[in-house]
């Protein structure tokens, strides 16, 4: 439900886990059900900004400049362990995100629509790594965690392993111009004040949380209406309710948050606050939707 709420919302999803839990088999799986193109990136520390977007070329046979675009230009970006990659290159990947469009040699080139960015960060090993800052942290709509697998489902996917590849199994559901139908149908999803107000309300107790000390950004309260739109759609309503807006709304707080050590020391954590914000913001009333 997440990964295609921030897809329908135009948004992007960071995918942070141990290692070999399927964080880049999800990101492929969702690029595969998607008839489009799709850009992969393999982040080391010598990726340079130029590696993402593309660079311009001589050509000597006729004198002229061509420019070659970098794997950005699709409308699924997976990008693997983007915490291995420079600053530098983060941040070239980060502008891409927030601006949906590619400078390169002085010349704007836009990028495709939709475009989604699912990049994926290894929260254990950290040597040799460069963590994403919380203002980059921003830019991702949610985070998500795809946890251990049950007993069975591991069991289940040995056997399936064996012989084939359970992505070559995946076809496409849908093409970029459905898609884009989707999402311009997402965008017209009615919000009523009250529940933008309860989207406001639940990102400024953030701030106020003795156990935090960065709260979620102005930034939050639109990314966090966007995916309740995108639920309610999802959900096959024409209006968002407190209980869409409630729905997602760890997975599009939590990794925006800085908690202060004391809070981590007794063992509270990201998620546990953004439940407690959960549990004492008012719900709007029916009647006041």
């Amino acid at each position: 439900m997440t990964t295609i709420a921030v897809l329908l919302a135009e948004g992007h999803l960071l995918v942070e886990d141990v290692p070999g839990v399927g964080k880049t088999t999800l990101a492929r799986a969702l690029a595969r059900t998607i008839r489009g193109t799709v850009g992969r990136v393999q982040f080391t520390p010598d990726l340079l900004p130029g590696d993402l977007t593309g660079m311009t070329i001589y050509r000597t046979h006729d004198g002229t400049f061509e420019f070659r675009p970098g794997p950005i230009f699709a409308n699924v970006v997976i990008g693997d362990e983007i915490n291995r990659a420079s600053p530098k290159t983060q941040s070239a990947l980060l502008q891409c995100m927030e601006e949906r469009q590619a400078t390169v040699d002085g010349t704007t080139h836009e990028l495709p629509r939709p475009f989604l960015v699912v990049a994926t960060q290894n929260p254990v090993e950290m040597e040799g790594t460069y963590p994403l800052p919380e203002a980059q942290r921003d830019r991702f709509t949610a985070c998500i965690s795809v946890g251990y697998p049950s007993a069975d489902a591991e069991l289940e996917m040995l056997e399936r392993r064996e012989t084939t590849d359970p992505l070559d199994e995946i076809e496409p559901v849908t093409d970029v111009a459905t898609l884009g139908r989707f999402i311009d149908v997402v965008h017209r999803v009615f919000a009523a004040e009250a529940v933008k107000r309860y989207a406001i309300d639940l990102v400024r107790a953030t701030r106020e949380d003795p156990d935090v000390r960065l709260g979620a950004s102005p930034r939050a309260s639109v990314q966090l209406l966007r995916v309740a739109r995108a639920v309610a759609a999802l959900s096959g309503r024409e209006y968002v309710t407190p209980d869409d807006v409630q729905r997602l709304a760890a997975p599009v707080l939590a990794h925006r948050l800085v908690v202060n050590p004391s809070a981590r020391a007794s063992g509270r954590n990201a998620t546990d606050i953004v439940d407690g914000v959960l549990a004492r913001v008012p719900v709007p009333t029916p009647a006041r939707r």
